[in-house]
């Protein structure tokens, strides 16, 4: 029998970093407040920079900050010493990672800021290193050991270093009162810029609504209904506001002589209702929540649109 566990290292592996990451939160003060209020104050971009698997990271961190509404690149320190430290300038933060701190493709970047009083975030396990004394501000990881049993293969560190990229560009977005509307602007393609859409992106407008008088007769308030097909009809008042709905169940809750009432006498009042600068993903959640599938659009208590949970799913939110 093999002897061998995928699962049991698997764990042992997350468990690992797991541990890791408890430390590493439990290690943050004052550094890591200054480290956000420096990338908040640059007036330039975040230039996050490393080599191999901390490389790797330092362009991920540059990503995130950049989707997230804090200009950021990402440049190779290796490749900084050949030409791409022109891409550095005054205004802008370096943020560097490198677990020993002593990755020598690194000097010249730090030489360089060094000279141009560019702000230097250091994220490296040991203080007394290249990249620690050369940073005006200090995020040490713990020191946490590496996931793998025989060789020190880059994993927790990674695992450590990525995590605080994210806790910097979470606080940074909130920082800066960062909104899913502002959000929306750097996503627009893909679930998640359908999910960040607006509901007046994706609604019916005027010329679709079903819409009836509150002293219009059933017959006619079901004539609407059925030439719009939205399985419903919203009911305006004298003002032009939207005061009530009726839908399929409130038919069904007046069957007994029905065609004798009028719609303002069948409408449920006081419908739900959405804006129109509101998300697809408000919406969705609205209408999953109270079992609907469609919601009226409405601006200052009029009936601007008309959103169905089809507009929805084939806008991709779904």
């Amino acid at each position: 029998m093999n002897p061998f566990d995928a699962v049991a290292v698997g764990r042992r592996v997350l468990n690992a970093e797991a541990e890791a990451l408890a430390l590493l939160s439990a290690s943050l003060d004052e550094s890591f407040v200054r480290a956000v209020e420096t990338l908040f104050d640059a007036k330039g971009r975040v230039v996050c920079t490393g080599v191999g698997k901390s490389g790797h990271v330092a362009r991920k961190i540059a990503a995130t900050l950049a989707s997230t509404g804090s200009p950021a690149m990402f440049v190779h320190a290796a490749e900084a010493s050949h030409g791409d430290l022109g891409m550095i300038g005054q205004g802008d933060v370096v943020l560097a990672l490198s677990k020993s701190g002593e990755a020598r493709e690194l000097s010249d970047t730090l030489a360089y800021a060094k000279r141009f009083s560019i702000p230097i975030i250091a994220v490296t396990a040991v203080a007394d290193s290249q990249l620690g004394r050369a940073g005006d501000v200090l995020l040490r990881l713990p020191d946490a050991p590496e996931a793998t049993s025989e060789v020190s293969a880059p994993t927790t560190s990674t695992t450590l270093q990525m995590a605080l990229g994210d806790a910097l560009a979470v606080a940074l977005l909130e920082r800066r009162g960062f909104t899913a509307s502002d959000f929306r602007v750097f996503h627009p393609g893909g679930k998640l810029g359908a999910m960040l859409r607006t509901v007046g992106d994706l609604m019916h407008g005027q010329g679709e609504l079903p819409l009836t008088r509150e002293d219009a007769s059933m017959s006619e308030a079901l004539l609407v209904m059925s030439e719009k097909r939205f399985g419903a009809v919203g009911v305006v008042a004298p003002d032009g506001a939207l005061s009530g709905l009726i839908t399929d169940g409130d038919l069904r809750r007046h069957m007994d002589g029905l065609m004798g009432h009028l719609a303002g006498e069948v409408m449920t009042r006081a419908p739900l209702t959405i804006t129109p600068g509101a998300l697809a993903a408000e919406a969705l959640k609205l209408m999953n929540e109270r079992r609907i599938t469609v919601l009226f659009v409405v601006d200052q208590g009029r009936p601007v649109g008309i959103l169905h949970v089809h507009d929805l799913l084939r806008a991709g939110v779904i």
